[in-house]
């Protein structure tokens, strides 16, 4: 589409998934962050805005959905609808919002389209869409090379149709042009010279460069600001401009305590717009300062000052995220929509030299009419049909239930459909890529609460934690690998208490990875040669996973380390 519309030179070498422009986005392979863009087709500007697909990351799609009229939903050509496809259409009928179904990658040899569609179909019956909403337009496409068309069999040699389908289906902004001004914050970005930067689409009046306004607060609790700089999206920028009329989507500067969720509104008689709603946070994490023997030595902000004030200001950007003060003064607890969404954070403060550590993410249950409950979320598992009994195996031992089994595609393999408890999913996705060697394939999203499910098995093997500091030896690693599958290397400093290891058998054990062997006098009378295996390399997501109760993961810009919990060990050992 961008590059059709000549957003780009003919000449110009473009990066592929150039909307996913953050570091994370690019190595991970998904959207993150809502983009702003905008095209124009025939003397019309399209406002286009990239909103992740994933349902960790849902308050992105919550926040922006009032800043469009329609969305246009990507779907496989094989794989159909996936759960994370439910979420974003779920919200955007919610909205009313109109819908253009675009079946992607219509020339891969096992595409199936007509399935597809009726499968996109059944999905609006589910979400209780209208009968208007139910009649969509359909667009297929080839992405890769830039085609499209109403028929399967019959594509155009570029996106024309689904430009047209564009004009065609999705309604102009419903907007009062000649009404007071208003304008709803749904984002904000913050710049070293302009400040903090406020973004949004106009949905009355019009905003001009240096004029007064009202800024309004969800409780029409309202103060006075000055509009700085102007600005509006064309291609990959923003151009600056005097003035904005309604319908637009525009940034601001000059207002530098502005939050998402508020309205910038005529002085004189402007009221706030409604607020914007995001659903509740399901997992929560503890966040705390360093408290190894290593503290200080590989990251710059280490104090709990440093670690509330970072956490606090998340807040200012990240709808979905709450957070709030711990049992003690350098401990706060972080909630989100799932794993990934505190993975995300975790992992960008690492980089920006932040060092801490985290516990466990647990679960937020409720207690209704006395009744406890606890969030599921629907698992969708594509599986190679020898490998279905050990993720079977796997889903049953987590307490999920099977909704559905199909065949998805002449390559043997199958779609899995289950209703999972959130706790069972934690832990799950290398579980399951392990049984399958790989080639498994999981999705998953929030479905709703219900009844707690009982207890939930545990990991099969306890941890290998080092008694004693110091560094680790290649005659110790030899001895302590008979015993499990160690994480560290000769030569590598550990602290006392830093987990070493996995062991194979159930429960703890302790043992000394940094023992020198004995110089003696005696001289062996055979040469012997010992294989010292390569230590098991593992991620922050994999240390997340991981841990237990009793056990944290120490977070620096350098290192990625586990450790038990002396809290906690104490009061076991008491």
């Amino acid at each position: 589409m961008l590059r059709q519309s000549k957003v780009f030179r003919d000449n110009q070498v473009v990066q592929e998934r150039i909307m996913d422009s953050n570091d994370l986005e690019r190595e991970r392979g998904i959207t993150i962050l809502s983009k702003n863009t905008s095209i124009t087709y025939k003397g019309t500007k399209i406002n286009i805005i990239d909103t992740p697909g994933h349902s960790d990351f849902g308050g992105e799609v919550e926040r922006v959905l009032n800043m469009v009229e329609g969305i246009l939903l990507v779907v496989d050509s094989v794989e159909g609808p996936m759960p994370q496809t439910r979420f974003v259409l779920k919200k955007a009928l919610e909205f009313g919002h109109a819908v253009v179904v675009v079946v992607n990658k219509v020339d891969r040899p096992i595409a199936r389209p007509e399935f597809v569609v009726n499968s996109t179909f059944e999905l609006f019956i589910e979400l209780n869409a209208t009968d208007e909403q139910c009649d969509f337009q359909t667009v297929y496409a080839i992405g890769l090379k830039g085609k499209a068309g109403i028929s399967a069999d019959n594509l155009a040699d570029d996106l024309g149709p689904l430009f047209e389908a564009i004009l065609r289906c999705i309604p102009e902004p419903r907007i009062e042009k000649d009404g007071a001004l208003q304008m709803l914050v749904t984002s904000t970005e913050y710049d070293e010279h302009k400040g903090r930067i406020a973004i949004g689409r106009l949905h009355a009046g019009e905003l001009k460069r240096g004029m007064e306004v009202k800024v309004c607060t969800p409780d029409d609790a309202c103060r006075i600001g000055k509009i700085g700089e102007l600005f509006v999206y064309e291609n990959f920028g923003r151009v600056p401009v005097e003035s904005v009329s309604a319908g637009d989507i525009c940034a601001v500067c000059g207002i530098n305590d502005i939050m998402i969720g508020e309205t910038i509104a005529d002085k004189v008689s402007g009221t706030a717009l409604p607020t914007i709603k995001i659903e509740e946070p399901t997992v929560r994490m503890s966040f705390s300062i360093n408290t190894s023997p290593f503290v200080g030595k590989e990251g710059k902000f280490v104090t709990s000052r440093n670690l509330r004030d970072r956490l606090y200001r998340e807040l200012e950007r990240n709808l979905a995220m709450k957070v709030e003060d711990g049992e003690t003064a350098d401990t706060f607890l972080v909630s989100g929509r799932g794993t990934l969404h505190l993975t995300i954070l975790i992992e960008n403060m690492r980089r920006e030299g932040y060092e801490f550590m985290i516990g466990p993410p647990k679960v937020i249950n409720k207690t209704v009419n006395g009744k406890l409950l606890e969030p599921y979320e629907i698992a969708a598992i594509e599986v190679p049909e020898e490998y279905m009994g050990s993720v079977v195996e796997l889903l049953g031992k987590r307490r999920g239930q099977m909704l559905d089994m199909e065949a998805s595609g002449p390559e043997g393999t199958s779609l899995l459909k289950y209703k999972v408890p959130t706790r069972g999913l934690i832990g799950l996705r290398n579980a399951i890529l392990t049984a399958s060697r790989g080639r498994a394939i999981l999705n998953t999203i929030f479905d709703s609460y219900g009844p707690w499910a009982g207890d939930i098995s545990s990991r099969d093997q306890g941890s290998l934690v080092a008694f004693e500091g110091g560094s680790t030896t290649s005659y110790a690693c030899v001895n302590a690998q008979e015993r499990g599958i160690l994480f560290v290397k000769p030569g590598q400093d550990i602290y006392k208490g830093q987990i070493v290891g996995i062991h194979q058998r159930p429960g703890d054990l302790a043992l000394n990875v940094c023992k020198k062997k004995a110089a003696t006098n005696v001289r062996s009378n055979k040469e012997t040669t010992v294989v010292l295996d390569e230590p098991l390399s593992y991620s922050l997501d994999d240390c997340i996973e991981y841990i237990q109760e009793d056990e944290l993961v120490e977070v620096t810009p350098e290192s990625i380390r586990m450790s038990k919990n002396p809290k906690i060990s104490k009061k076991k050992n008491n």
